[in-house]
C-alpha cells in the first residue's frame, strides 16, 4: 500500500473547496504522494485538526470569513510547532504581498487553476517529502 499525503483545506465556501479537490485530483503530480483531503469550514477546526497532527500540507482560502486564510496563516505559523507549509488561495495578484506577511510558502489566485494549482501544491508536497527524509 502506497503512503498518502493529507491536505488540510480551510475554505467557508464549499465550492471553493471542492475547486482544490478537483484541481489536486487524487495525485497533483506523478513524483508525489497521492493526496487525502480534510475539509474545514472554520477556523477553529483549523486549529483542531493540526493539534492532532498528520497534516502535510494546508491550502488555506484567503477570501474566507470571518476569519482570512492569510491571518489564520499567520496564527498558526505562529502557534503550532512544526507548522506544515501552507498555500493561501488569493484574490488577485496584487494581493501576493499579503501572502508573504502571512508567511505562506506558496500563493496561487482563485479561482483555482487546476495546473498551476496542482504544480504548487506538488512542490509544496515534494518540499515536505525533503524536510521528513
Amino acid at each position: 500500500m502506497q503512503p498518502t499525503a493529507t491536505v488540510l483545506v480551510y475554505s467557508d465556501d464549499s465550492n471553493t473547496r471542492s475547486q482544490v479537490r478537483l484541481a489536486s485530483g487524487r495525485r497533483p503530480a506523478p513524483d508525489v504522494p497521492p493526496v487525502e483531503f480534510i475539509e474545514c469550514a472554520t477556523a477553529a477546526a483549523v486549529l483542531t485538526e493540526l493539534d492532532r497532527g498528520g497534516i502535510d500540507v494546508c491550502v488555506f482560502d484567503g477570501e474566507s470569513t470571518p476569519m482570512g486564510g492569510m491571518g489564520l496563516c499567520r496564527q498558526v505559523k505562529d502557534e503550532v510547532f512544526r507548522c506544515p507549509p501552507v498555500l493561501v488561495l488569493i484574490g488577485r495578484p496584487q494581493d501576493a504581498w499579503l501572502a508573504t506577511w502571512s508567511r505562506a510558502e506558496a500563493a496561487v489566485t482563485l479561482p483555482v487553476e487546476p495546473v498551476e494549482f496542482a504544480g504548487a501544491l506538488a512542490s509544496l508536497l515534494r518540499q515536505k517529502n525533503l524536510q521528513s527524509a
